[in-house]
């Protein structure tokens, strides 16, 4: 079988294929990141709020966030009311389950970090129980 020697148009070809997969790449990647953080939650649909899970996350909070946290002032971090219609759900969950990284790689991440100037501590929390904070961040947002 005989080889097929390549053209200048066949190599302008496939620059040209290489530089939009790329571009796809980046450009979904940074608005991935932008819009829902950098951790293990990709996609969440919320149901209809559940206020026993809200009551567990309250509980949650109360133990692992408050002391650097309020939700209606500022302590050590910041104030979080009405986070929940600042930020998608995701992005919280992932702030919440990986927010060393979040900070390193996350533009609003590191813009709380730049003004706030600590790190928010990985508190070895489950999913679930971020769904959980999550859930009692909606409810005290709906107030």
């Amino acid at each position: 079988m005989k080889k097929k020697k390549l053209n200048i148009n066949d190599y302008i070809l496939l620059l040209v294929c290489i530089c939009i997969s790329f571009l796809i790449i980046i450009t979904g990647c940074s608005e991935n990141n932008s819009e829902i953080g950098i951790g293990p939650v990709k996609k969440l649909n919320l149901a209809p709020l559940n206020k026993n899970l809200s009551e567990k996350g309250k509980q949650i909070f109360d133990m692992k966030c408050i002391p650097c946290h309020r939700i209606d002032s500022k302590i050590v971090g910041p104030s979080l009311s009405g986070v929940t219609k600042r930020r998608k759900p995701e992005w919280i969950m992932n702030m919440i389950l990986n927010p060393v990284q979040m900070t390193k790689e996350n533009e609003a991440a590191k813009q709380l970090l730049n003004q706030y100037l600590v790190q928010m501590t990985y508190q070895n929390v489950s999913e679930d129980d971020a769904k959980a904070i999550l859930e009692y961040f909606r409810d005290v947002d709906l107030k």
